[in-house]
């Protein structure tokens, strides 16, 4: 089942707000990007222990952690209802460190834990991960932490050679997609795409919703 998902990059809490209320209508989900200024160079809101996140018994919400120490975060974001965790494969030291985040978010709450890939890095380094987690997150832009960067062709590529390496993977796939690029990111094997600009930037977002989900059906 293709999943479009739109997502938002929080500068504090009524930004997640703003967006439940903008996409929750029409979207079951939402993405919610997150940075400690670090890892990426963007630095959002950050759930403080305890809070909750909107409306979490009824919306699907994912985290996506661009951050250096992805373990309490998580954890957080759990605790406050995102059942999708997604931690970056750059962020661990190595796969049994994955491993035990993995293992904490589930304990948490998190019904599926994911591994995000940035754009640079190789399916040899990644690899590793990929069987301790749900599904996996690739990047479709060079440069991550803010919305509107242009999506990289040869990601179709990449996700082609993923896909054929690991057929049962779940892919996700986030940055920069247009409507034209979704059917042939689908055609690849992507199965969830997040989408930032196009639905943030449209006059009429569920309108734009239905094409991109018409477009990853192919």
């Amino acid at each position: 089942m293709r999943e479009i998902i739109p997502t938002v990059v929080p500068d504090g809490f009524d930004d997640v707000v703003a967006a439940k209320n903008r996409y929750g209508g029409f979207s079951p989900r939402l993405h919610v990007d997150c940075s400690d200024g670090r890892f990426a160079p963007k630095k959002t809101w950050l759930p403080l222990s305890g809070e909750k996140l909107p409306d979490a018994s009824s919306l699907l919400y994912e985290a996506h952690l661009m951050v250096e120490n992805p373990f309490s975060l998580g954890v957080a974001f759990a605790r406050g209802g995102a059942k999708r965790i997604i931690g970056h494969v750059e962020a661990f030291h190595n796969a049994e460190s994955a491993r035990e985040a993995f293992e904490m978010w589930r304990r948490a709450g998190a019904e599926e834990v994911g591994v995000a890939v940035l754009f640079d890095t190789s399916l040899a380094e990644f690899a590793p991960y990929v069987r301790l987690a749900d599904f996996v997150h690739l990047m479709t832009i060079a440069k991550i932490g803010e919305q509107g960067q242009p999506f990289e062709p040869t990601s179709l590529t990449r996700i082609l050679g993923f896909h054929a390496r690991f057929p049962d993977t779940i892919i996700s796939v986030d940055g920069g997609e247009p409507v034209a690029t979704v059917g042939d990111l689908a055609r690849a094997g992507a199965e969830r795409f997040c989408i930032g600009a196009a639905l943030a930037k449209a006059k009429d977002p569920a309108k734009e919703y239905e094409r991109l989900t018409k477009a990853a059906v192919y």
